[in-house]
Order: structure tokens, then C-alpha cells, then sequence
């Protein structure tokens, strides 16, 4: 327990390091936003790329990446039936499969890294690899299939997949991997650079998106709704990794990537796709804060 509190505290620092320099305006608004856009088009891809293309895939644990991926399709499945809750308009059900099925990978990668160092990072990067292309399947479907009505054609969510640069990146590393390609001295350093500055810029802007009067405004929809994320995808994640037979470090891995928030993304594609934004948001700003709490306290459970 003590390793993992001294990796998370590195990142609860950084975190509240973001939130201060956007509280009190140090760094304006539309830099963050900038500051996002720069790590979700550049920074983050070359993290990505450059972690699977020198990963060891012959000693991948792959029953990780299918427990992962069942997991979020378990917990899609339950935002699925909260259709048949009150007060709960298509929109607001698509919002929730997203909330459900995305995770914070900044998060994961930081901790995963500070945790196992190379190791860890690179069953992070696997597990990005897997699941990052179905929160996006989920995500995109399931907005578009429970937004409301409108005389607009609804997008192609394969079109909406394929110009991810995160799925890109995750498709030209898994080619690289495949090929066993070495990426020459020059691109592999320059990416490691970018790649480091990917993680620090990453934490920054989850602290700059940090609410703390979310908590008090949260009503009883986003907070059951961010518990069940926070809480439902860490144990099917668990669940299905003692049933595929992963353990040590892989299982712990499976347990940080799925017990990190949903990604701050999800307000934007929810707002794109019709789906309930107001309550993207509220999900990203309460999961977030009770993330902090939540993570440790699992990450105790299951080292016991």
C-alpha cells in the first residue's frame, strides 16, 4: 500500500497544481482548452505509439485486455437499463453508457508507471490499446442511438472511430508491434519526449477540469450514476480477471485502469452526438473528485 500511496501522490500533486493555476487564472480558459487539444492530437498519439510499438507482445497478458474489454461491455449493459429508470430521457441514457465505458488513460498511465515503471506502463498502453477503440464503439453508438429525434443525418460512428487520433495512434503501434519494427533512435526519442510531456500536461488539465462545487450541486442521478461507474467497473473488471486467470501486476493494472474516471472527452462527443452534455459534465466533474478517494480504497481491497 505504501508504493502505491507514494505513486499517487505525484499525481494528486500534479492534479491540484492544474486546478490552482485555473482557479485562480494563472493559465486562461482557452489555453486549457488549447493546452487539451495539444495532448489529445499530438502528445497523447506519441505516447501511445511509441509504448506499443517497443512492447512485448509475446508476453502480453492478453486475458487483461479481455477483461477489460467484458468489463465495459458489462457496465454498458447496465447503463443500457437505466432506460427504464424515471427521469431518464434518451440523452441522458447515452450520456451514462459513456460515462460507463471511458476512462481517464492519463490517470492510469501515470499511475501505472510511477507504480511499475517500464512494466507498468506498457500493460497501461495495452490495456489503452483494447479499450480505448470500445469506449468509442460504445460511446458513439450509444449517443447516437438515444439521442433525440432531429431532420440532421445522424453521423457515421465508423467515420467518427476512424478519425480518433487515439485509435489511429493505437492502430500504427499495433503495427509497428506486429511488423517488429524498431522505430529509429531519432523518432523513438523524439516521441519519449513528447511522451513525457504528454502524461505532466495531461494531469494538469484533469486538475484545470476539477469541480469541487459539483459535489454539492450533484444531484441523486449524477452521484449514483458516478458511483456505479467508479465502483461497477473496477469489480466486473476484477471479476473477469480472476475468471481468465490474471494475477500479480496485470490484475492490478486492470483495477487502476478501470477504477480511474471517465475521460473529460466525453463532454465534448456527448454535446456533438446529442446526447444529455449537461449531464456529461456533471458525471466528469463528481467522478473525478471521488476518484481520489475511491482508487486507493480499492486498491486496499484487493491487496489485502
Amino acid at each position: 500500500m505504501t508504493g502505491f500511496l507514494y505513486a499517487l501522490l505525484p499525481v494528486i500533486a500534479i492534479v491540484s497544481l492544474g486546478h490552482i493555476l485555473s482557479v485562480r487564472r494563472w493559465i486562461p480558459v482557452d489555453s486549457w482548452r488549447a493546452i487539451e487539444r495539444l495532448s489529445y492530437v499530438v502528445l497523447f498519439p506519441a505516447l501511445i505509439v511509441r509504448t506499443l510499438a517497443n512492447a512485448p507482445f509475446e508476453e502480453a497478458p492478453w486475458g487483461l485486455a479481455g477483461a477489460l474489454i467484458l468489463a465495459q461491455f458489462a457496465l454498458a449493459g447496465v447503463g443500457w437499463c437505466g432506460r427504464f429508470l424515471p427521469n431518464m430521457p434518451g440523452p441522458a441514457v447515452g450520456s451514462v453508457i459513456q460515462s460507463n465505458v471511458r476512462w481517464n488513460t492519463m490517470i492510469g498511465l501515470s499511475i501505472g508507471s510511477l507504480l511499475f515503471g517500464e512494466e507498468g506502463l506498457a500493460l497501461v498502453t495495452i490495456a489503452a490499446a483494447v479499450m480505448i477503440p470500445a469506449a468509442n464503439i460504445l460511446s458513439v453508438y450509444a449517443l447516437i442511438a438515444h439521442a433525440e429525434s432531429h431532420d440532421t443525418p445522424k453521423p457515421n460512428p465508423f467515420k467518427a472511430l476512424f478519425k480518433n487520433p487515439i485509435v489511429l495512434a493505437c492502430i500504427v503501434g499495433l503495427a509497428l508491434a506486429g511488423a517488429n519494427t524498431s522505430l529509429p533512435r531519432l523518432i523513438d526519442d523524439s516521441m519519449r519526449i513528447l511522451g513525457d510531456a504528454a502524461l505532466a500536461l495531461g494531469l494538469l488539465s484533469a486538475g484545470a477540469g476539477v469541480d469541487l462545487s459539483a459535489l454539492k450541486r450533484a444531484g441523486v442521478r449524477t452521484l449514483g450514476w458516478s458511483l456505479m461507474r467508479l465502483l461497477g467497473l473496477p469489480a466486473f473488471a476484477v471479476a473477469f480477471c480472476f475468471m481468465l486467470g490474471v494475477t500479480g501486476v496485470p490484475l492490478i493494472i486492470a483495477l487502476i485502469c478501470a477504477a480511474t474516471p471517465t475521460a473529460t472527452s466525453s463532454y465534448i462527443l456527448a454535446k456533438e452526438l446529442g446526447g444529455d452534455a449537461t449531464l456529461a459534465a456533471n458525471l466528469i466533474a463528481v467522478e473525478t473528485v471521488l476518484a481520489m478517494v475511491t482508487i486507493p480504497a480499492l486498491y486496499l481491497l484487493l491487496t489485502l
